[in-house]
């Protein structure tokens, strides 16, 4: 709700914003310089009007400017963001606000003009599906011409499977981030991404909890390929190679005393096997876990091969975000 006494001031010097009033049946009673200037009537043109004239007919279908003042009078605010069309029929994306005027049955709606942004906004996505399917078809190839060269070296189907699974992490990693517009991705749909393939007999292997923590792409990246190697090394010698093994993630926030946070990540087997150091036998992919997070950033990554299951736990700064590049593979 609005002063009217204000709400008329605003009308009569509003010039960055549409600005204007509306009867009860939908005409419109006030129109600002403003408005003017964004829809291109003038006063003695617009006011009158229907106000259902300002908007693009195939958007009107979908939400009448009907159903807008409706919930402005029971709310008494009701707020939209679509097309609407200028006196000269060109097209244009604005956001308004539309409330009740005090006690007059009359309301007062603000508008602002937000085209450019809209078609920036619509550019980047464009660009951006752009390259999540030239990265897909990229990474396909790439699994495809690797399958082929170790096919005709006469690599064992074990190794191809090996090098494939971890392709596939790398393009799970990437669907998490395909979904947040690569702006980063959450570390609770990265383990369960991470997970679900294993998890299918429904028998619950494992225990996940955690808040809501948000990670960088290259963080994204490197953790759902230490969660892959994780795994795969419980389904070979861990928990996961028993009927009655399980596996507990967790993670937690903290902060130094700096100030600086960091995200705490936990993965615990039980109910596997007995648990040895491997000693020279660790393989690639215990290098790989072991070195993910220790790069950049002071991030650090520690396994304990505890008797009863083997333990590792993650730390990832996350004020340095940023500047947490992606393993280097070349130095494993």
């Amino acid at each position: 709700m609005i002063d009217p006494d204000l709400a008329y001031l605003i009308v009569e010097n509003a010039r960055d914003y549409a600005v204007f009033t509306l009867e009860p049946d939908g005409r419109i009673a006030a129109w600002s310089p403003g408005a003017q200037t964004i829809f291109g009537y003038r006063p003695e043109e617009a006011i009158g009007m229907p106000f259902a004239e300002l908007f693009l007919a195939p958007d009107v279908a979908a939400r009448t400017p009907e159903a807008e003042m409706a919930k402005a009078y029971r709310d008494g605010r009701a707020e939209d963001t679509r097309w609407h069309v200028r006196q000269n029929g060109e097209r244009f994306w604005a956001n308004g606000v539309t409330m009740t005027l005090g006690d007059r049955p009359q309301l007062i709606k603000f508008l602002r003009d937000e085209t450019a942004a809209k078609l920036a906004e619509d550019q980047r996505i464009l660009l951006l599906n752009e390259l999540n399917h030239r990265f897909k078809k990229t990474l396909a190839t790439v699994q495809s011409i690797v399958d082929h060269t170790l096919r005709a070296a006469d690599v064992d189907a074990g190794t191809r499977n090996v090098l494939t699974e971890r392709l596939i992490a790398l393009a799970q990693a990437h669907n998490v981030l395909v979904a947040e517009s690569w702006a980063g991705a959450d570390l609770g749909a990265i383990v369960e991404r991470a997970l679900a393939p294993h998890d299918g007999s429904g028998r619950g292997r494992f225990r996940i909890e955690g808040p809501r923590v948000f990670l960088s792409p290259q963080q994204a990246v490197s953790l759902s390929l230490v969660l892959h190697e994780l795994t795969t090394n419980a389904i070979k010698y861990g928990a996961l190679s028993t009927v009655d093994g399980q596996v507990a993630i967790s993670w937690n926030l903290a902060h130094d005393a700096m100030g600086a946070r960091s995200m705490n990540l936990l993965w615990e087997e039980t109910g596997g096997p007995p648990v040895a150091p491997p000693g020279d036998r660790e393989g690639f992919g215990l290098r790989l876990i072991a070195r993910s997070f220790g790069q950049d950033g002071d991030g650090r990554t520690r396994i304990e091969y505890r008797p009863e299951g083997l333990v590792c736990s993650v730390n990832v700064p996350l004020a340095q975000a940023e500047g947490v590049s992606i393993l280097n593979l070349g130095e494993i």
